[in-house]
């Protein structure tokens, strides 16, 4: 079986297993619970701090087979399509490589069809931002008059770049940076489940250089491991990253 990134493997899969964010989870919660759904959600903040994947969780709870739900069963042929990311319902989009407002309206003008399989089709238009000022008016118009069994889930690191008639029709998220002590915590506990044994201040060096980001953190830990043959002591995750240690520099003071 071929190795799969650390980011990929250990992606959350419900809402319980995303660390931080809490601000942002409540607001899910209440709203899938109560059955209050808008037709149109913008997550925003930095790389790596949980936007398509709280959006995945969330098109998940929509159409999950046993009802809308915060929590959705994860058994179902809705939930693991999803999470395999083969179900016909969820439009992923990149907006970076869709640029032309001919492919946006294409895309769009299927809006008025009825769900396949599921019971809303669920746009996820990652980095928004990147749309053209034709494809965001061509996107305007959806939002303003949406059918019932859309939803549109929005992500963007740069909601400045977003027009105001866009960003009023939307709720909007921020999602913050993670703190540098919840990714130190999550590292130690990926590496006990796959039985690799690492230095506390390795992760502690980790944490810090993700700035915030979880992706990151799962990508330098990858990295890391792969230095050290293994293993992650802090001397090689120093050297990897190109640290000085501090009792050297005081030596030298």
């Amino acid at each position: 079986m071929s190795y799969q990134v650390l980011a990929r493997k250990w992606r959350p899969r419900t809402f319980e297993q995303l660390v931080g964010q809490e601000h942002v989870l409540r607001a899910l919660i209440h709203a899938l619970d109560e059955d209050r759904l808008h037709h149109a959600f913008l997550f925003t903040g930095t790389r790596g701090v949980g936007k398509t994947t709280i959006a995945r969780i969330l098109a998940k709870s929509l159409n999950c087979e046993q009802g809308v739900s915060s929590q959705p069963c994860g058994e179902c042929a809705a939930c693991r399509e999803i999470d395999e990311g083969r179900f016909v319902d969820l439009i992923e989009v990149d907006a970076a490589s869709r640029t032309k407002v001919d492919e946006t309206r294409e895309l769009l003008d299927n809006v008025q069809y009825a769900p396949t399989r599921g019971r809303y089709k669920v746009y996820l238009i990652d980095e928004v931002h990147m749309f053209s000022n034709s494809s965001f008016n061509a996107l305007l118009k959806t939002l303003e008059e949406p059918p019932p069994h859309v939803k549109f889930l929005l992500a963007t690191t740069d909601p400045q770049k977003l027009p105001v008639t866009i960003l009023s029709r939307c709720l909007q998220f921020n999602l913050r940076r993670l703190a540098p002590e919840w990714i130190r915590d999550y590292l130690q506990k990926i590496l006990a489940s796959e039985a690799i044994e690492a230095e506390a201040g390795a992760l502690t060096l980790l944490a810090q250089a993700a700035d915030g980001s979880m992706r990151d953190a799962l990508s330098l830990l990858d990295q890391a491991i792969a230095y050290g043959g293994g293993k992650v002591p802090e001397s090689d995750v120093r050297a990897m990253l190109g640290t000085i240690d501090r009792r050297h520099v005081l030596r030298l003071l």
